[in-house]
């Protein structure tokens, strides 16, 4: 695993080498074993490097081809490199090293562009190709490996991560309102958007050819295409257990230890199975206990399936003592506000970690693709739920008011939209268009963001989805959107600020299609999320986990807010500098604060993005 960055301008005589080095070191802590920067015409790339796969220098990176006219810098790692290096030997082609990293550049030189729908990985890459004099940018299918890119006049800048775009100097930081309009509603921005005025998130699935007349993006493999197709409970159950357990396998391949984030869920344990069952080795296994945990403490079930399978088994206990200090942190870590608080814990647990291990494997993927999810449910019933909405304004009148009071009514106002694509996007956001969030805004910054549409990327999608079902519409718009832009963001900074790679084989190529194909009668049966799944582990994972209820990370940021944090909040949201910034309404802002802390009102998902929000602009901005 790596970071990778790089400057290209047809304008001028080539970037220096002393700024493309000043944007690699940026990306340090993505690979601390080695880095490298090369410069050829009008390109220069820079790599830094966590040492998986062949530790020698036979891996470096950028890599370069036996002619020199192609250069690789490549984050990610490839689970079929073996079979592909195989073929490439096959016809001819001799290698220096052992490495995916030399596999992804042999591919590329031997098929061209039709390489990357051969990849079963994770990845984020940039090849150099002096013949064509054209720089390619591709991204893995789910978006695990993120790459963003800034569109220069005659060229562009890109990187891992948006810190080396901005060490670059190539790019004004300046706010963008569409950017800002989605974050608002969903806690971080949809599809390609960010918060930077022109600075776009790559697609997942897609390929960005750069050549001296201008960019073009196109897909090579898109869940557009990816259609439901009818299959037996037999065949899927058999064919479901069986590309699970491949996928872990084909996850396991390394140079340096694999261990396992064992939360005791379903998905992961799963993963512990059959990694301890094809692991060279006793596999490790992590799961971790959280001083705010009441009554959630997974840690007793994850001991039970490491016992059960004969794990290395580590339990780590973190303390929430500087969590304003770890939130100051992240939004460094992602150089965007990112409001979910699910990783805090992550980042504290990698943190404790402390470079003990490099690789681990994680269940992230399996809730989209299986249906794990409360809202899968209720589009499954969506005509009895659009009927109950009706009883929204009616209480509204009711007596008595609260938390619980406001979000019952939220959840049943997101279901009385008679725009399908307005209730699909709805149930993502903790805000309504009775209270939109952009009421926190000033009267100049509400005008400039509400020109933006935050719900245009589910019209899109719907629009391309309309013939499937309620479930499986919200599967798919899940998979491009809350998938790369939340799950697998969070997961890539926060583990990746502290050097450990973490892997997710639901999300492998092979699985992840065969499962999403699945129809969803198969994945929601009887009120019971992620139905075929768990019926093709029944007999590999114990019973008790399987008949479980779902739990996962539990952040009571709602009640920091409203408590520990209060003064801290108060201190960032209310200080003078947010004010002067002319992006709020300081008196609109104090009034949600207080309900908050007073009990009248549960606004704890809007106050933790506005607070991310606010140091976002404090340390980037302003």
């Amino acid at each position: 695993m790596c970071g990778i960055c790089g400057i290209l301008d047809y304008s001028g005589p080539g970037p220096e080498k002393e700024l493309l080095w000043s944007m690699t070191e940026t990306l340090r802590h993505r690979g601390p074993d080695d880095s490298g920067v090369e410069i050829s015409g009008p390109v220069g790339l820079g790599q830094t490097r966590l040492s998986i796969l062949d530790l020698t220098d036979a891996g470096h990176q950028p890599m370069i081809s036996e002619d020199g006219n192609v250069i690789l810098a490549y984050n990610g790692e490839l689970y079929n490199f073996p079979e592909l290096r195989r073929r490439l030997e096959a016809e001819g082609v001799r290698f220096r090293s052992r490495s995916d990293t030399e596999v992804v550049l042999q591919s590329y030189i031997r098929w061209g562009e039709d390489a990357w729908a051969m990849f079963n990985g994770m990845f984020a890459l940039a090849i150099w190709d002096s013949r064509t004099r054209q720089l390619l940018l591709a991204r893995d299918r789910f978006g695990i490996k993120p790459l963003y890119y800034y569109e220069l006049p005659s060229g562009i800048a890109f990187a891992s991560e948006i810190k080396a775009i901005l060490t670059s100097g190539h790019m004004p930081v300046e706010l963008d309102w569409t950017g800002l309009h989605e974050y608002l509603y969903y806690g971080h921005p949809w599809r390609a958007n960010s918060l930077f005025r022109g600075l776009k998130r790559l697609l997942p699935g897609s390929v960005l050819s750069v050549n001296d007349s201008g960019a073009a993006l196109r897909p090579y493999w898109s869940v557009y295409d990816v259609r439901p197709r009818n299959i037996g409970v037999a065949e899927a159950t058999e064919g479901l257990r069986q590309r699970l357990e491949q996928a872990v396998s084909d996850h396991l391949i390394s140079d340096v230890p694999v261990g396992v984030f064992l939360s005791g869920g379903i998905d992961s344990s799963a993963i512990t199975a059959f990694a301890s069952k094809h692991y060279q080795g006793r596999i490790q296994t992590f799961s971790v206990g959280f001083d705010w945990e009441s009554g959630a403490n997974e840690l007793p079930k994850a001991r039970r399936v490491a016992e059960r399978f004969g794990t290395e088994h580590h339990e780590l206990h973190v303390k929430a003592q500087d969590v304003p200090g770890v939130i100051e942190s992240l939004v460094r870590c992602h150089d965007e506000p990112f409001a979910d608080a699910a990783n805090i814990p992550l980042y504290m647990l990698a943190r404790q970690l402390g470079g003990s291990i490099k690789v681990v494997l994680q269940g992230d993927g399996g809730d989209e693709v299986f249906a794990g999810y409360r809202r899968y449910n209720v589009m499954a019933h969506e005509r009895f739920w659009r009927g109950l909405s009706l009883l929204g304004s009616l209480l509204r009148l009711l007596p008595f008011k609260g938390p619980r009071m406001f979000r019952g009514i939220r959840r049943l106002r997101t279901m009385a939209s008679r725009d399908p694509a307005m209730r699909m996007a709805s149930v993502m956001t903790g805000g309504t268009l009775g209270d939109p969030p952009t009421r926190v805004l000033s009267s100049e910054a509400r005008r400039m963001a509400e020109q933006t549409d935050p719900f245009q990327a589910y019209r899109d999608i719907f629009d391309r989805l309309r013939d499937l079902d309620a479930v499986q519409r919200m599967l798919y718009s899940d998979c491009l959107t809350i998938l790369p832009n939340k799950f697998l963001e969070k997961v890539d900074r926060a583990t990746m600020a502290h050097s450990i790679e973490v892997r997710v084989p639901l999300l492998d190529a092979n699985l992840a299609q065969y499962a999403m194909a699945l129809p969803s009668s198969l994945k929601m049966r009887r009120m019971q999320k992620k139905w075929i799944l768990r019926r093709a582990l029944r007999g590999v994972v114990p019973d008790g986990i399987l008949d479980g209820k779902k739990t996962g990370f539990s952040v009571p940021f709602q009640y920091w807010l409203r408590d520990p944090l209060a003064d801290y909040m108060r201190s960032i949201l209310l200080d003078p500098a947010t004010r002067q910034s002319g992006l709020f309404d300081s008196k609109e802002l104090a009034r949600r604060i207080d309900d908050h802390c007073q009990g009248r009102r549960d606004n704890g998902i809007l106050l933790y993005k506005l607070l991310n929000l606010a140091l976002w602009l404090r340390f980037y901005v302003n």
